[in-house]
């Protein structure tokens, strides 16, 4: 029987001085963890927890930024056999009143037996809490422990009870994004995990030679499973930097792969727009990038335009020709739903049923997932036809935690409809959009992803911080595209200047026209606890200004 727990303390018996981590941050010199400092350092907070009364199976919320103390708390939470829930800390980005509402919404539905998190944000999660209703069936008091408090504690083996789990337990929650994203986490089984894990090495033919390096959050599927879980139990080196390090200075990324001779490395689309756009040449002097066997585009549409950048800016450093590859993954099934083969370019469909621009794959689906894609009313439909994807695999979620009326809506006669539209062609799956975000003017299907990254190619808009959306025109009776986007200009006039050039640059590059432009300073726009942009908040907020 393997469970995330066995597995780490198999491993501190077996090499206890492999180093499991090199943790980067900033300013500091890097911090190697052994799979033996894993095991000691997380059972002083596995203790720490069992001293406040959590039991097997309690749900442990963590909320701290990248540090020891997050990987510590996560590995604790593990050994003692509670739930760990990671979530992201309260950042300048993140509204303070929403996240507390979020937060407190959370834990009336998860009902947490813990929370662990720093002292200068407990007072936040006091906030929360009081937030809470109380009646006659108020679960037990929430306990709050500190990562400054836990430091003091002296471990001591002979205190310490590690209680066995079983495969079909839960092993963690995953809460992903979005304006409910808090209140819907996704309950993962040791098994499903484990599952994913040997079909997911296999199809990125993950070995003990590879190197992860990722910047990825530990609060998203991406950085939780493919380059924080995947590595831990399967025994890769993991380079792990700080997300906030990252996006100040991205090429820290490089910079790190080659220190490491990195092999593996997940990133989000707009990551390779990215980078390609602010690393500069001064940064990059004796970086290599040949060790590297895959960057992996994964968790939002990938864009062909996104990869021939981020090629033409970074193949000069020893990028190889079939190094760029594509996935589709969710967090409802581990991770990984489809992969395309490492070492070739993804394949390109030219003519896409929807008669869009060429559109990358992400591949066939992994060994233990299948896939089909419906209709509206649950029918499948054929090749080539665009709908929504629907999967089935031994590594599905076990259902959204105390949610058994969301587990139900999102299952249909065994498999479970993603909310992803797309379609498959030749085995291989496409991912269109969201079901949800999809704008419908005339009659005509509209992708926002489409309008914002076109957007972002402006000069003077701030790229990936551009969302489109629709709003009801009732004179109209359709729905009008608002664009909404961030710029660096101050002066009215250059603002006026960028506003047309979006209007232009989306007229001739869609089949649409774009009215409505609105420019924002630099912060206005809201993201999720993911980082993606939030684009029904957003419409909610562009919508409040305008009334």
């Amino acid at each position: 029987m393997q469970t995330l727990a066995s597995s780490l303390l198999n491993s501190a018996t077996d090499v206890p001085d492999r180093i499991a981590i090199y943790l980067q941050r900033a300013g500091k010199e890097d911090t190697p963890i052994s799979y033996a400092r894993l095991i000691a350092q997380g059972s002083v907070y596995a203790q720490a927890l069992q001293t406040q009364g959590v039991k097997v199976g309690d749900i442990v919320v963590i909320i701290l930024p990248h540090s020891e103390a997050l990987v510590y708390a996560w590995v604790g939470a593990v050994l003692m056999g509670s739930v760990p829930s990671i979530l992201p800390p309260l950042t300048e980005k993140l509204a303070p009143d929403r996240y507390r509402r979020d937060l407190a919404a959370l834990t009336q539905i998860t009902h947490p037996a813990a929370i662990i998190t720093y002292d200068t944000f407990a007072n936040e999660v006091y906030l929360a809490l009081s937030e809470n209703k109380t009646s006659d069936d108020t679960p037990p008091p929430i306990v709050v422990i500190t990562a400054e408090q836990v430091s003091n504690l002296e471990f001591k083996i002979q205190n310490l009870k590690l209680e066995g789990t079983s495969q079909s337990d839960i092993a963690l929650l995953q809460h992903s994004s979005g304006s409910t994203g808090l209140q819907k986490g996704v309950a993962l089984s040791h098994e499903a995990i484990f599952n994913q894990l040997r079909s997911y090495a296999a199809a990125i033919q993950l070995s003990e030679n590879d190197v992860i390096v990722s910047w990825l959050p530990l609060y998203h599927d991406m950085g939780l499973i493919a380059a924080f879980i995947t590595p831990l139990m399967l025994r890769v080196p993991l380079v792990m930097l700080s997300p906030f390090d990252w996006v100040r200075a991205p090429q820290r990324l490089f910079q790190a792969i080659m220190q490491y001779n990195g092999t593996l490395c997940w990133l989000p689309n707009f990551a390779y727009n990215f980078c390609a756009q602010k690393i500069r040449d001064r940064d990059l002097q004796g970086v290599q990038l040949a060790s590297m066997r895959a960057f992996i585009n994964c968790s939002e549409p990938t864009v062909h335009s996104s990869h021939q950048k981020f090629a033409a800016r970074f193949m000069p450093y020893g990028l190889r020709n079939g190094t760029l590859t594509t996935c589709y993954a969710m967090a409802e099934n581990v991770f990984a739903v489809s992969q395309s083969p490492i070492g070739e370019p993804p394949t390109l469909d030219e003519t896409p049923p929807d008669g869009r621009e060429p559109r990358l794959s992400n591949g066939k689906p992994i060994a233990n997932v299948k896939i089909k894609i419906v209709d509206s009313k649950g029918n499948e439909i054929g090749e080539g036809m665009i709908g929504e994807i629907a999967l089935q695999s031994n590594c599905m979620l076990t259902g959204y935690f105390h949610r058994p009326d969301l587990t139900e809506k999102a299952m249909c006669d065994g498999w479970y409809l993603t909310g992803d539209m797309g379609y498959l062609k030749n085995g291989e799956v496409y991912i269109t959009g969201r079901k949800k975000d999809i704008i419908i003017v005339g009659g005509k299907n509209v992708y926002p992803q489409d309008l914002e990254l076109l957007a972002s190619e402006v000069t003077g808009v701030h790229p990936g911080r551009v969302v489109a959306f629709g709003v009801i025109d009732e004179r109209a009776g359709t729905e009008e595209i608002v664009v909404v986007a961030e710029t660096d200009l101050a002066a009215e006039e250059a603002q006026q200047q960028v506003a047309d050039e979006v209007r232009a640059h989306l007229t001739r590059n869609t089949d649409v026209a774009v009215r409505v432009v609105h420019l924002v300073p630099l912060g206005w726009l809201i993201k999720t606890s993911s980082g993606k942009v939030a684009r029904t908040a957003n419409k909610e907020k562009y919508s409040q200004e305008q009334t």
